[in-house]
């Protein structure tokens, strides 16, 4: 039996981890993959974190991972199918169920993450890290004097193509439709912004390049014309999904994300979502970190009740 069980080892769950450890719990943190760090992992580099300037995504991630080893924090790889969180019983209890085995807790923290939604064309996935980047706020500054495309409709591809056209040369907004899903405003500011322009009702067939991102091969759906555009770096906005699939039910959510303010505190007394999973307007490195430390110290609140 668990004092916590921290479900995921990003960002989050590592920041999480090391402040259990601090607050002498016993926990155990059970990631999905034999490498830490989450999504971080696919970022060539990370310039935000304080104090960490012009990081590896994959550094920083093993850093963290250090970081709470050094602290005694203790990892198993599984992955989680189901959680029972212990309703019989006043909830004192959370059972978690693994494909390799099961574990208990008192208190849960979930920091399963988030999954960005991809295109799914060619060339997407080798490119990810050298010239294709789902945060336009991580990764933006690294394109500075040079061509960018953003690729969607919503509030999120608007303002990640405005931050863009603070310091890319050019930034082309593609969207498969005639109108955008935006709001009223950023769409004002889209048009008043002189080096954005946007290509309507048309797709991404493909991301071409060498060793970097070179250029996208993009067909209009109503011409079906097809043309090359030169491009270096595709900033993809097509939306994130939740990974909270196994907590539903029972974990209140909204649009999939496990609701939760600041305090990370769910609906069910003992259980803390922390970093992209939960609801939050930022998801970055920085926040994620919080939210672990958050989530650590609404536990501790909790375990003293029991």
């Amino acid at each position: 039996m668990y004092d916590l069980i921290i479900i995921g080892s990003g960002p989050a769950g590592l920041g999480a981890a090391i402040y259990a450890e601090q607050a002498r719990l016993n926990t155990l943190v059970i990631e999905k993959a034999a490498m830490s760090g989450g999504q971080i992992l696919l970022t060539e580099a990370v310039d935000n974190y304080p104090g960490i300037p012009s990081i590896g995504g994959f550094e920083l991630g093993q850093k963290l991972r250090e970081h709470a080893e050094q602290q005694g924090a203790h990892f198993v790889t599984d992955e989680i199918t189901c959680v029972d969180f212990g309703a019989d019983h006043g909830y004192v209890v959370k059972t978690l169920r693994g494909k390799k085995q099961e574990y208990q807790t008192r208190a849960l923290i979930v920091a399963a993450g988030a999954s960005h939604k991809k295109l799914g064309v060619p060339g997407e996935d080798a490119y990810i890290g050298r010239g294709v980047s789902y945060c336009a706020v991580c990764d933006g500054a690294f394109y500075r004097g040079l061509d960018a495309v953003v690729v969607g409709g919503g509030n999120i591809a608007a303002e990640d193509a405005l931050y863009l056209s603070r310091f890319c040369r050019s930034v082309r907004l593609i969207h498969r439709r005639d109108a955008l899903r935006a709001s009223a405003i950023l769409q004002e500011q889209l048009k008043q912004t002189e080096n954005i322009e946007i290509l309507w009702n048309t797709v991404v067939e493909e991301i071409c390049g060498g060793s970097l991102v070179e250029s996208v091969k993009l067909r209009n759906r109503e011409t079906g014309e097809i043309r090359v555009l030169p491009a270096n770096g595709v900033f993809v906005a097509v939306g994130i999904n939740a990974n909270s699939e196994i907590f539903l039910p029972e974990l209140h959510c909204e649009s999939g994300f496990i609701a939760a303010a600041e305090d990370c505190v769910t609906n069910i007394p003992g259980v803390f979502a922390a970093g992209d999973i939960r609801t939050k307007k930022l998801r970055q490195v920085v926040t994620a970190v919080s939210d672990g430390a958050s989530a650590v110290s609404s536990a501790e609140e909790y375990l003293r009740t029991l």
